[in-house]
């Protein structure tokens, strides 16, 4: 009797496993904006992490940070990595999915704070994290110090 349970939830996670491969390669990502993410793959783990630490952010969010580095460091994904293309694209999609918590819990002044890399890198993480500029402000080319007067205009929370 047991391990019919078992054979049957086995069954129904490599059905869900399947259906994100299928769907994961029919959105094909665009090689050249997933090479650009890779990229910015050390700036957003350390993002990640320093949102983690980020006391001013709610428990339940630092929480799912916490659980998010945790995905990220363990050598099983959803979809290996060695897939072309789609490999990265579980990884790229939980980042994204948790930075749009912490943006929903906390705003989007969390991420200028917490920041590590370089300006063209924080509109693309605003971008992924579903945050849009309201004001077309020139952006130097390191403005993470925003209470000296940085030319980043306010931030507000997109869909």
């Amino acid at each position: 009797m047991w391990w019919q349970l078992l054979v049957s939830v086995l069954a129904g996670l490599a059905v869900t496993w399947l259906a994100l491969v299928v769907a994961l390669w029919r959105a094909r990502p665009d090689p050249d904006r997933l090479r650009q993410a890779i990229r910015l793959l050390p700036d957003v783990v350390r993002l990640l992490s320093r949102l983690a630490r980020d006391r001013t952010l709610p428990v339940g969010v630092r929480l799912r940070l916490w659980a998010v580095l945790g995905y990220l460091a363990l050598p099983v994904d959803l979809v290996p990595d060695f897939i072309p293309v789609i490999g990265y694209a579980d990884d790229a999609l939980v980042v994204a999915l948790a930075l749009r918590s912490v943006v929903r819990a906390a705003g989007g002044e969390s991420l200028v704070r917490n920041w590590p890399g370089t300006a063209a890198g924080l509109a693309a993480v605003e971008r992924l994290a579903g945050i849009t500029r309201a004001a077309a402000a020139p952006v130097g080319e390191d403005d993470r110090d925003r209470d000296r007067g940085g030319g980043v205009g306010p931030l507000d929370v997109g869909a």
